[in-house]
């Protein structure tokens, strides 16, 4: 697998607001990274694209355990990177960042981000999303950062050329 990150680079291991904490995601994260997607199915899908099937209602905590080691090894192995967002005092699952290489001429990386259900209504979602971007701008290598189905509609992301 081809590595997203040069090994010069130092990947950011996350980063702590007033509001929450982004760190990388691991396996001893499922048991509240599955009790955050499982209340948000509804909510989470289309996140990763409108016929993207994740997540689907019948996912097991078995088949999140998997997700979430794949995620934890291209870590390891700088082909993509992943973050939980948790609350301060680590308790709840809050969402999840996905920083991943684009595949479209254009753009250094694809980020997709999500909170969980219960946290819309308060803005989290926003604060979020704010915080991701000023994060990458000012400690990522990226010079232009596409968020699809935020900043970017998917039909225009899907119709740009692949690299």
């Amino acid at each position: 697998m081809n590595k997203f990150a040069p090994d010069s680079v130092v990947i950011p291991s996350g980063i702590e607001t007033q509001d929450f904490r982004i760190r990388s995601l691991t396996i001893n994260d499922v048991v509240k990274d599955y009790d955050a997607v499982m209340s948000s199915v509804d909510h989470l899908n289309g996140v990763f694209g409108p016929s993207h099937p994740w997540p689907s209602v019948d996912l097991t905590f078995e088949q999140d355990l998997i997700d979430l080691g794949w995620h934890q090894k291209e870590f390891q192995i700088r082909s993509s990177f992943t973050y939980t967002v948790m609350n301060l005092d680590e308790s709840r699952c809050l969402g999840c960042v996905y920083v991943y290489p684009s595949e479209k001429i254009g753009y250094d990386a694809r980020v997709i981000l999500w909170v969980r259900q219960s946290e819309v209504g308060n803005g989290l979602d926003e604060k979020l999303f704010s915080v991701v971007k000023k994060w990458l701008s000012e400690e990522w290598w990226f010079t232009s950062v596409a968020f699809p189905g935020r900043q970017l509609p998917w039909q225009d992301w899907d119709s740009l050329p692949d690299n």
